[in-house]
């Protein structure tokens, strides 16, 4: 059998343990027949590589795992080379429901169409009503019960406020509760251009997984140190149709350069969670980070990237403007008073 021995013995097995993370090209012995092997060849994310052998994840279907002896080649292969395509159809209240499916709230609970949803306190994406449609009730009254749910959990009351998309007359009783507004940008761009961007030695620093281990988490500025928190944190990032986790690893025992998080539903991919370390900052890392989790979802069928941005954050949406993306459409956070 082709098969035997370590792999890096082997003159066609031209990847390591130290390429997880990357996309390779990998053929092993899937069974024997007739007393003589049968090959069968898989590209995809190498996302493991222990002492229980190999597993890749393909374009579509399961990932193949398989033990290291039966390994007979492989090697590093270039991003996959997403072609350029129309910016996939969506109003803003269907791109707000795709967002929400990907950055799932950790309790759910719905109020007539509207949503409520609440994982304490971890961003107000995952802490606010989703306002899209008819509550079953009078506002004032779908309101009312907005602030009773949230205050049984001892979180503010957001209301996510879309247009189009909300009910009409919603910013009016808001304005009448005295409610507190903070905008956000929904930003678009056709996946391919973004697939292509950085520079190749920093996209080559990149590497994916399909979880956000310790490292990655550590360089997440909105975790804090509040165990409920943290767990809530940990189960919305890894929620979503097909997740990604994007890492630039720094030195041993150090510390990541940048991170950041791709959710892939349908054509759409949302980014998020896009994070360099200060000492690391202007060096390409973002766009890598970005370029290589685009490509990612291209190869997953997605045509469109979307993300949400804060209004005031100006060093953000001065990057993903060199990225290609425009704005969608504007929704508000409005902070109810207590009742």
């Amino acid at each position: 059998m082709a098969a035997g021995g370590p792999a890096q013995d082997r003159p066609e097995v031209r990847i390591d343990r130290a390429d997880v993370g990357r996309r390779v090209s990998v053929r092993r012995v899937a069974e024997i027949a007739e007393d003589r092997p049968v090959f069968r060849d898989v590209i995809g994310v190498l996302t493991s590589w222990d002492d229980r052998g190999l597993t890749v994840a393909p374009r579509s279907g399961a990932p193949v795992s398989f033990d290291e002896n039966l390994l007979v080649a492989g090697k590093v292969v270039p991003l996959f080379p997403a072609r350029r395509a129309p910016l996939p159809a969506a109003t803003p209240a269907e791109l707000q429901r795709i967002a929400a499916r990907g950055w799932p709230a950790v309790e759910q609970e719905p109020l007539g169409a509207w949503t409520l949803r609440a994982s304490a306190g971890f961003t107000r994406r995952a802490n606010s009503v989703q306002a899209l449609g008819d509550p079953g009730l009078p506002l004032g009254g779908a309101l009312s019960a907005v602030q009773d749910w949230y205050a049984a959990r001892g979180l503010p009351a957001w209301v996510e406020v879309s247009a189009p998309g909300s009910p009409e007359e919603l910013r009016a009783e808001l304005d009448r509760l005295g409610a507190a507004y903070s905008p956000t940008l929904v930003r678009a761009a056709g996946l391919a251009p973004l697939a292509r961007q950085g520079s190749r030695p920093a996209v080559d620093r990149v590497r994916l997984s399909r979880t956000a281990g310790t490292e990655w988490m550590s360089l997440y500025r909105r975790v804090t140190d509040d165990p409920a928190v943290e767990e809530a944190a940990r189960q919305v990032v890894h929620g979503g149709p097909s997740v990604w986790f994007a890492t630039v690893p720094g030195e041993p025992g150090q510390p990541p350069l940048a991170i950041g998080r791709c959710v892939i539903d349908g054509p759409w991919a949302g980014f998020g969670a896009v994070e360099v370390a200060p000492y690391a900052r202007r060096a390409g890392l973002a766009t890598a980070v970005m370029a290589v989790l685009a490509a990612r979802a291209a190869e997953e069928g997605a045509t469109g990237a979307y993300l949400q941005v804060e209004a005031e954050n100006d060093a953000a949406i001065a990057l993903y403007d060199g990225l290609g993306f425009t704005t969608s459409h504007t929704y508000h956070y409005a902070r109810l008073p207590r009742g």
